[in-house]
Protein backbone atom coordinates (compact mmCIF):
# COMPACT_ATOMS: atom_id res chain seq x y z
CA UNK A 1 0.00 0.00 0.00
CA UNK A 2 2.86 2.41 0.81
CA UNK A 3 4.32 1.84 -2.65
CA UNK A 4 0.98 2.78 -4.22
CA UNK A 5 0.81 5.91 -2.08
CA UNK A 6 4.29 6.97 -3.18
CA UNK A 7 3.41 6.34 -6.81
CA UNK A 8 0.40 8.62 -6.45
CA UNK A 9 2.45 11.30 -4.71
CA UNK A 10 5.14 11.37 -7.36
CA UNK A 11 2.79 11.20 -10.31
CA UNK A 12 0.96 14.15 -8.81
CA UNK A 13 4.15 16.19 -8.78
CA UNK A 14 4.98 15.58 -12.44
CA UNK A 15 1.55 15.54 -14.02
CA UNK A 16 0.06 19.00 -13.72
CA UNK A 17 -0.04 21.75 -16.33
CA UNK A 18 3.07 22.39 -18.43
CA UNK A 19 4.55 25.68 -17.22
CA UNK A 20 8.00 27.16 -17.48
CA UNK A 21 10.11 27.05 -14.34
CA UNK A 22 8.89 29.93 -12.22
CA UNK A 23 9.46 31.13 -8.66
CA UNK A 24 7.39 29.20 -6.15
CA UNK A 25 4.94 31.19 -4.02
CA UNK A 26 5.56 29.95 -0.49
CA UNK A 27 3.00 32.35 0.95
CA UNK A 28 0.05 30.52 -0.62
CA UNK A 29 -0.22 26.74 -0.01
CA UNK A 30 -2.42 26.15 -3.05
CA UNK A 31 -0.15 28.06 -5.40
CA UNK A 32 2.91 26.40 -3.87
CA UNK A 33 1.67 22.90 -4.60
CA UNK A 34 0.72 23.70 -8.16
CA UNK A 35 3.89 25.63 -8.97
CA UNK A 36 6.15 22.89 -7.59
CA UNK A 37 4.27 20.44 -9.82
CA UNK A 38 4.71 22.63 -12.87
CA UNK A 39 8.41 23.25 -12.29
CA UNK A 40 9.20 19.60 -11.66
CA UNK A 41 7.35 18.48 -14.76
CA UNK A 42 9.25 21.00 -16.87
CA UNK A 43 12.59 19.83 -15.42
CA UNK A 44 11.85 16.15 -16.07
CA UNK A 45 10.87 16.93 -19.65
CA UNK A 46 13.98 19.04 -20.20
CA UNK A 47 16.33 16.46 -18.69
CA UNK A 48 14.94 13.37 -20.42
CA UNK A 49 18.11 12.81 -22.52
CA UNK A 50 20.16 12.73 -19.31
CA UNK A 51 17.67 10.50 -17.49
CA UNK A 52 17.64 7.98 -20.34
CA UNK A 53 21.40 7.58 -19.97
CA UNK A 54 21.53 7.71 -16.19
CA UNK A 55 18.48 7.25 -13.94
CA UNK A 56 20.53 8.45 -10.97
CA UNK A 57 20.00 11.96 -12.35
CA UNK A 58 16.46 11.71 -11.02
CA UNK A 59 17.91 12.16 -7.53
CA UNK A 60 19.25 15.54 -8.65
CA UNK A 61 15.83 16.58 -9.90
CA UNK A 62 14.16 15.50 -6.67
CA UNK A 63 16.77 17.34 -4.60
CA UNK A 64 16.50 20.56 -6.58
CA UNK A 65 12.83 20.73 -7.58
CA UNK A 66 10.91 18.85 -4.90
CA UNK A 67 12.70 18.56 -1.56
CA UNK A 68 12.89 22.32 -0.83
CA UNK A 69 9.09 22.25 -0.59
CA UNK A 70 8.70 19.16 1.61
CA UNK A 71 8.81 19.52 5.39
CA UNK A 72 10.78 16.29 5.78
CA UNK A 73 11.80 17.04 9.38
CA UNK A 74 8.21 17.29 10.55
CA UNK A 75 7.28 14.24 8.48
CA UNK A 76 10.13 12.19 9.97
CA UNK A 77 9.09 13.05 13.53
CA UNK A 78 5.48 12.17 12.70
CA UNK A 79 6.64 8.77 11.47
CA UNK A 80 8.48 8.15 14.75
CA UNK A 81 5.30 8.94 16.67
CA UNK A 82 5.45 8.28 20.42
CA UNK A 83 9.20 7.65 20.27
CA UNK A 84 9.70 11.43 20.12
CA UNK A 85 7.67 11.90 23.31
CA UNK A 86 9.80 9.28 25.05
CA UNK A 87 12.95 11.18 24.12
CA UNK A 88 11.49 14.41 25.52
CA UNK A 89 10.66 12.63 28.77
CA UNK A 90 14.21 11.38 29.41
CA UNK A 91 15.42 13.01 32.62
CA UNK A 92 19.11 12.22 32.38
CA UNK A 93 20.64 15.07 30.32
CA UNK A 94 23.45 13.02 28.79
CA UNK A 95 21.07 10.22 27.84
CA UNK A 96 18.62 12.71 26.36
CA UNK A 97 21.35 14.39 24.31
CA UNK A 98 22.35 11.01 22.89
CA UNK A 99 18.73 10.25 22.03
CA UNK A 100 18.37 13.64 20.34
CA UNK A 101 21.45 12.93 18.21
CA UNK A 102 19.84 9.65 17.13
CA UNK A 103 16.71 11.58 16.15
CA UNK A 104 18.77 14.02 14.10
CA UNK A 105 20.51 11.18 12.26
CA UNK A 106 17.16 9.52 11.57
CA UNK A 107 15.73 12.76 10.14
CA UNK A 108 18.61 13.13 7.66
CA UNK A 109 18.42 9.47 6.64
CA UNK A 110 14.65 9.76 6.25
CA UNK A 111 15.22 12.69 3.91
CA UNK A 112 17.66 10.64 1.85
CA UNK A 113 15.15 7.78 1.80
CA UNK A 114 12.46 10.10 0.44
CA UNK A 115 14.81 11.33 -2.30
CA UNK A 116 15.64 7.78 -3.37
CA UNK A 117 12.01 6.67 -3.22
CA UNK A 118 10.64 9.57 -5.24
CA UNK A 119 13.45 9.21 -7.78
CA UNK A 120 12.51 5.56 -8.25
CA UNK A 121 8.85 6.30 -8.75
CA UNK A 122 9.68 9.03 -11.27
CA UNK A 123 10.81 6.26 -13.61
CA UNK A 124 7.15 5.22 -13.91
CA UNK A 125 5.86 8.53 -15.23
CA UNK A 126 3.87 8.27 -18.47
CA UNK A 127 1.19 10.84 -19.24
CA UNK A 128 -1.25 11.11 -16.36
CA UNK A 129 -3.25 14.27 -15.66
CA UNK A 130 -4.02 16.05 -12.41
CA UNK A 131 -7.08 18.15 -11.65
CA UNK A 132 -6.84 20.64 -8.79
CA UNK A 133 -9.84 21.43 -6.61
CA UNK A 134 -10.55 25.17 -6.13
CA UNK A 135 -8.45 26.91 -3.50
CA UNK A 136 -10.11 27.82 -0.21
CA UNK A 137 -9.46 30.45 2.44
CA UNK A 138 -6.45 29.68 4.61
CA UNK A 139 -5.92 32.87 6.64
CA UNK A 140 -5.47 32.00 10.31
CA UNK A 141 -4.77 28.32 9.61
CA UNK A 142 -1.44 26.53 10.03
CA UNK A 143 -2.46 23.36 8.15
CA UNK A 144 -4.48 23.18 4.95
CA UNK A 145 -5.46 20.38 2.60
CA UNK A 146 -4.92 20.71 -1.14
CA UNK A 147 -7.31 18.37 -2.93
CA UNK A 148 -6.42 16.84 -6.29
CA UNK A 149 -7.54 14.05 -8.57
CA UNK A 150 -5.34 11.97 -10.88
CA UNK A 151 -7.05 10.93 -14.10
CA UNK A 152 -5.83 8.51 -16.75
CA UNK A 153 -7.82 7.08 -19.68
CA UNK A 154 -9.11 3.59 -18.97
CA UNK A 155 -8.35 3.73 -15.24
CA UNK A 156 -10.37 4.83 -12.19
CA UNK A 157 -9.72 8.34 -10.88
CA UNK A 158 -7.51 8.57 -7.78
CA UNK A 159 -8.43 11.17 -5.17
CA UNK A 160 -5.48 12.64 -3.30
CA UNK A 161 -5.30 15.17 -0.46
CA UNK A 162 -1.99 16.89 0.24
CA UNK A 163 -1.42 18.24 3.74
CA UNK A 164 0.56 21.46 3.81
CA UNK A 165 1.70 23.25 6.98
CA UNK A 166 2.87 26.77 7.65
CA UNK A 167 6.29 27.16 9.25
CA UNK A 168 7.22 29.82 11.78
CA UNK A 169 8.57 32.05 9.02
CA UNK A 170 5.17 32.01 7.30
CA UNK A 171 6.19 29.75 4.41
CA UNK A 172 4.15 26.68 3.44
CA UNK A 173 5.52 23.19 2.76
CA UNK A 174 3.92 19.80 2.21
CA UNK A 175 4.36 17.07 4.81
CA UNK A 176 1.81 14.33 4.12
CA UNK A 177 -0.40 12.88 1.42
CA UNK A 178 -3.70 11.04 1.78
CA UNK A 179 -4.65 8.79 -1.15
CA UNK A 180 -8.16 7.35 -1.08
CA UNK A 181 -8.31 7.99 2.67
CA UNK A 182 -4.91 6.50 3.55
CA UNK A 183 -2.15 8.71 4.97
CA UNK A 184 1.37 8.06 3.73
CA UNK A 185 2.87 9.02 7.09
CA UNK A 186 0.41 6.88 9.05
CA UNK A 187 1.17 3.93 6.77
CA UNK A 188 4.92 4.36 7.19
CA UNK A 189 4.56 4.74 10.94
CA UNK A 190 2.53 1.54 11.10
CA UNK A 191 5.17 -0.29 9.08
CA UNK A 192 8.08 0.83 11.25
CA UNK A 193 6.60 0.99 14.76
CA UNK A 194 7.10 -2.73 15.49
CA UNK A 195 10.72 -2.61 14.32
CA UNK A 196 11.30 0.58 16.26
CA UNK A 197 9.87 -0.89 19.44
CA UNK A 198 11.75 -4.19 19.18
CA UNK A 199 15.08 -3.16 17.66
CA UNK A 200 15.39 0.56 18.27
CA UNK A 201 15.79 3.72 16.25
CA UNK A 202 19.36 2.96 15.18
CA UNK A 203 18.24 -0.24 13.47
CA UNK A 204 15.37 1.55 11.73
CA UNK A 205 17.79 4.26 10.61
CA UNK A 206 20.21 1.69 9.16
CA UNK A 207 17.33 -0.05 7.39
CA UNK A 208 16.20 3.14 5.66
CA UNK A 209 19.78 4.11 4.88
CA UNK A 210 20.40 0.79 3.13
CA UNK A 211 17.29 1.25 1.02
CA UNK A 212 18.39 4.79 0.16
CA UNK A 213 21.69 3.52 -1.26
CA UNK A 214 20.07 1.13 -3.75
CA UNK A 215 20.29 2.15 -7.44
CA UNK A 216 17.42 4.29 -8.69
CA UNK A 217 14.75 1.99 -10.02
CA UNK A 218 11.05 1.42 -9.45
CA UNK A 219 10.36 -1.36 -6.95
CA UNK A 220 6.83 -2.50 -7.58
CA UNK A 221 4.47 -4.64 -5.55
CA UNK A 222 6.40 -7.53 -4.08
CA UNK A 223 9.72 -5.68 -4.34
CA UNK A 224 11.65 -3.60 -1.85
CA UNK A 225 10.52 -0.10 -1.06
Amino acid sequence: MIKKLLICATLFVVCSSHAANAPVDLDDPFKMVREVSDNTFARITEDQPIIEKDKEHLRVIVEEELMPYIDYKYAALRVLGSHVSKVRAIEDKAEQQQAIKQLQVFIEVFRKYLVATYAGVFTQYTNQHVEFAPASAFTGKDVVVVKTKITEPGKPDIKIDFKVRQNRDGSWRAYDMIAEGISLLDAKQSELQGILRQQGIEHVTRLLDQKSELPVQFRGEGGNE
